[in-house]
């Protein structure tokens, strides 16, 4: 995005993410070569071809159709690209009508209902819109170049504006969340039982969460994932819709780590990043109460990640503790 509308620790972000890469290369010499990628059901990462998408900043399975991820620029127009997670092309380009000119849109969720929710809530000047925006459009049942007609909601925060990276839907009650992104730890804000048109949707603080650029509820809606920059944490999601007991997730070292998501079995994460060209890298998804229902042994140690553009170590446990000290010592 512009450097115009960076925060101060968005500019100082690049000087930052350059300084850690000797912390990279030692884990790298620590650990050798990265473990073979992680399959699922066919999922294994893929690589985004086109080159249209060069901020991938959001990524959510489609309900409609298998296999297909959808993800968007954050400084474009209003539309979605439909890509292929087998072979990384885009095999369908959604443009909005009915909502206005985006400013910074962030994120992407599918919901219950089968439409699909974009987050433009990114306010890189941390409280300088009074309002951000959702976009809802339904999937379409074709998956071609096309115009659909999208809902606009207007949303506020109960205490003030803020800058969010984060938006998530709850795949059994369709309740939108949105995680807002800050250096000293963000909140977890619950948008109203339904989005309405009629005026704002308010969002109040229900939790305090981490520096968090993008997160993904599991599909049976019993675990949240919230993702940053160097890490990420898994939140077992009470029956009363609040963030429970949390876990330490692998996740890959990338050029931007910016967006997460589920495949739509619940047993992989899918972590992208930006850039052209950029790796979505898969993580089989570690639930050690779930593990144990199906009969699965956890593993001792974090899972590898598969790193279809090159763009880490491959996310070993060692690797990403390496990484994460590392960022503690500089941010």
């Amino acid at each position: 995005m512009p450097d115009d509308l960076r925060t101060r620790s968005d500019r100082r972000s690049p000087a930052r993410l350059a300084a850690l890469a000797p912390v990279v290369v030692l884990a790298g010499a620590l650990l050798g070569p990265a473990a073979p990628a992680v399959a699922a059901d066919g999922d294994e990462g893929f690589t985004i071809k086109d080159a249209r998408i060069t901020e991938s900043s959001g990524l959510a399975a489609s309900r409609r159709h298998p296999g297909v991820y959808w993800t968007h620029n954050d400084q474009d127009g209003p539309r979605l690209f439909a890509v292929d997670g087998r072979t990384g092309e885009t095999v369908a380009t959604v443009t909005l009508r009915g909502v206005g000119t985006p400013r910074d849109m962030e994120a992407v969720s599918v919901g219950p209902d089968g439409d699909v929710y974009v987050g433009d809530i990114g306010d890189n000047l941390d409280g300088s819109w009074s309002h951000v925006w959702i976009y809802r459009f339904r999937e379409p049942e074709k998956l071609a170049d096309q115009t659909v007609t999208a809902t606009q909601y207007t949303v506020t925060y109960a205490d003030g504006a803020r800058n969010a990276e984060a938006l998530m839907v709850h795949p059994k009650t369709g309740r939108v969340y949105i995680a807002s992104k800050n250096e000293d730890g963000g909140g977890l804000y619950e948008g109203p039982a339904e989005l309405t048109t009629g005026g704002a949707n308010v969002f109040r603080r229900i939790g305090e969460v981490p520096w968090v650029t993008d997160g993904a509820f599991s599909p049976d809606g019993r675990e949240l994932v919230l993702r940053s920059y160097f890490s990420a944490r898994a939140y077992a999601w009470t029956a009363d819709g609040r963030l429970g007991e949390d876990r330490a997730v692998s996740a890959p070292f990338q050029r931007q780590s910016e967006s997460v998501t589920y495949t739509p079995d619940g047993k992989t994460l899918l972590f992208g990043s930006e850039g052209s060209g950029s790796g979505v890298a898969a993580v089989r998804a570690e639930r050690p109460g779930a593990d144990a229902a199906q009969g699965r042994k956890p593993s001792a140690g974090a899972a590898p990640a598969a790193d279809p553009a090159g763009e880490g170590d491959g996310g070993s446990g060692t690797g990403g503790a390496l990484g994460v000290a590392g960022a503690a010592a500089l941010w």
